[in-house]
């Protein structure tokens, strides 16, 4: 387990977050939202990884990845004027825009026509992200089936529960249990499939 403060993240143990990374590690970590499961979102074997690890069919399930800022949006997603207006309006922030994919993303996303975009309001995994230089592949830690909510929320217990299957565990502090709100961006008739934490303005 590693300790990082959000206000001003360490940056040996950052550097520690981000060579885990690079070597195809998984790790926890905390968002604006709930404590989330993440690799090099480019890394099709970690990628594979997670997905086995949750259970999840990448040809089938939607994916989010998690990039420091909308500036290199285009090469992972297809993204109109509205959507991004849209977009930089909330983010960071705790949402999920859902947006046609685009060619840059590795094979394993490529039957996805979509790909989930999220800009966190988190200074630890902004900062990782942007060290990394790739985006995150990101899973929410928390199961709804979980009957103490402490083992998604509590970095000691999560730790206790995953350590074994993941790499690395931050702890971040203690997290939420309300997810991000999902928007559909794949047209310009934005239409909120989940709400969540973040209230949308359009």
């Amino acid at each position: 387990m590693v300790k990082i403060y959000p206000e001003n993240p360490n940056p040996r143990e950052v550097d520690k977050v981000v060579r885990t990374l690079r070597e195809g590690g998984l790790v926890i970590y905390p968002t604006d939202t709930v404590y989330a499961l993440g690799c090099d979102a480019l890394n099709v074997r970690a990628v594979e990884r997670i997905c086995q690890m949750k259970g999840v069919n990448p040809q089938k399930s939607n994916l989010s990845i998690i990039c420091y800022d909308l500036s290199n949006l285009s090469e992972y997603a297809k993204v109109s004027n509205a959507a991004f207006k849209l977009m930089k309006k909330h983010l960071p922030g705790p949402f999920t825009f859902i947006l046609p994919t685009s060619s840059e993303l590795p094979k394993i996303y490529k039957n996805r026509k979509e790909v989930g975009i999220r800009v966190p309001d988190n200074n630890i995994v902004r900062t990782i992200v942007r060290e990394l230089g790739n985006p995150l592949l990101t899973m929410s830690v928390y199961d709804r089936d979980e009957q103490e909510a402490e083992y998604s929320t509590d970095p000691e217990l999560i730790e206790e529960k995953y350590g074994g299957r993941v790499d690395l565990v931050i702890d971040g502090g203690y997290g939420g249990l309300e997810p991000s709100t999902v928007v559909d961006c794949t047209t310009d008739d934005f239409e909120i499939l989940r709400q969540g934490k973040g209230d949308l303005y359009i």
